[in-house]
């Protein structure tokens, strides 16, 4: 077993306003965290099925076209290869965790 604090991992800024710490990554999925704030949009892109969970903040999501907010409790899929952009809206940041799978051992994001 692997165990990972969020205090042992370094974040990165990886957009103006965009924060990820890679967590743990196993043989079939891994895990980061993210922070984005408010009004910063990450534009679309695709990659492998991606699932997560907010803790704080609402992020608005247009997934192949179509519309989702997600807010504080709430979790999401995004299946694999689908265009998707987020936007931290309201007035606190967007903050999560999210699992990649198959796992990116070294995301592009990362220094």
């Amino acid at each position: 077993m692997e165990v990972t604090s969020m205090d042992d991992v370094e974040s990165a800024e990886v957009l103006d306003g965009v924060n990820l710490a890679q967590l743990v990554v196993g043989d079939e999925m891994n895990i980061q965290h993210f922070e984005i704030q408010p009004g910063v949009y990450v534009d679309s892109h695709e990659h492998q099925e991606q699932a997560g969970y907010v803790f704080s903040g609402e992020i608005l999501w247009e997934v192949d076209g179509e519309e989702y907010v997600t807010g504080a409790g709430d979790s999401y899929i995004i299946p694999a290869d689908t265009p998707h952009s987020a936007e931290s809206i309201g007035d606190e940041p967007a903050v999560g965790i999210e699992l990649f799978s198959p796992p990116r051992p070294d995301p592009p994001w990362a220094e």
